[in-house]
C-alpha cells in the first residue's frame, strides 16, 4: 500500500517557485512528524525540512529563507513551498513520516534550469 504520495514536481526556471504536496493515508496523521528529503544523481539523500506534529519546523541551511514546510491535518497533507529556486535544488524530492509511523513516498522530480 502507498502510504505517502507526492505531487507537484516539475520544471522551473531559476528564481521561480514550486509547491510540493504529500498526501498521507494509513496513519494517525495529526500525531505524526513529517519531513521532506531530496536526492540528486550521484549524491546522498539529504534532509530538506521537517515539521513536528505540533508544527515546529527545521530546515537545512541550504534552503532556509527560501523553502517553507507546512501541514494541513484536516487534509492529511504536508506541503513544501519552494521559492527562489536554484539549479542546485534539482533532485528527486521524497516525503516521509517520522513517527510513530515510518514510511517513504516514491518521490517527485524537481528540475530547475539556469
Amino acid at each position: 500500500q502507498e502510504h505517502l504520495v507526492e505531487s507537484g514536481g516539475g520544471l522551473a526556471q531559476a528564481g521561480g517557485s514550486l509547491r510540493l504536496s504529500c498526501a498521507a493515508t494509513g496513519m494517525i496523521f495529526s500525531i505524526t512528524g513529517m519531513g521532506w528529503h531530496r536526492q540528486a544523481p550521484g549524491k546522498q539523500r539529504e534532509l530538506v525540512a521537517i515539521i513536528s506534529s505540533g508544527g515546529t519546523t527545521t530546515y537545512a541551511d541550504s534552503v532556509k529563507g527560501r523553502f517553507t514546510i507546512s501541514r494541513d491535518n484536516a487534509k492529511n497533507t504536508v506541503y513544501l513551498q519552494m521559492n527562489s529556486l536554484k539549479p542546485e535544488d534539482t533532485a528527486v524530492y521524497y516525503c516521509n513520516s517520522r513517527g510513530p509511523y515510518y514510511y517513504w513516498g516514491q518521490g517527485t522530480q524537481v528540475t530547475v534550469s539556469s
